[in-house]
């Protein structure tokens, strides 16, 4: 795999990623949903109205966009385990944006998760 296409699978990712801390964003402006047939179109109008959910929801088109010019140009079996990177840095957002736990548990998973990648992208 080569740089370009390895940037449009890692910026496809981080864009994804971006997606979920800005969506959790907006949810945390809501706070929490709770749906019934006579509230389901204020709930829906206010959360479609957050700019953080707006801004979530053009970073997952972006990257969609990218993922294709990535799955272009190598094999999806490759491309696709390269996701768990957006775990990683939602993990690490989440953490440092909305104060949520990384335990020694999550720490380590994350590890693993950077070991694959690691050894996928050499192979």
């Amino acid at each position: 795999m080569n740089l370009a296409t390895f940037s449009f699978i890692v910026s496809g990712v981080l864009l994804n990623a971006l997606a979920q801390l800005l969506l959790k964003a907006g949810t945390r402006n809501v706070g929490a949903i709770h749906l019934s047939m006579d509230n389901w179109f204020s709930v829906g109008l206010q959360v479609a109205t957050q700019l953080p959910i707006i801004g979530g929801l053009a970073c997952y088109v972006a990257s969609v966009v990218l993922w294709i010019i990535a799955l272009s140009r190598v094999d999806v079996s490759i491309a696709y385990p390269m996701l768990s990177l957006g775990y990683v840095v939602t993990a690490v957002g989440a953490w440092y944006l909305f104060g949520e736990a990384l335990s020694w548990q999550r720490l380590l998973a994350i590890g693993i998760i950077l070991l694959g990648v690691a050894l996928l992208a050499r192979s």
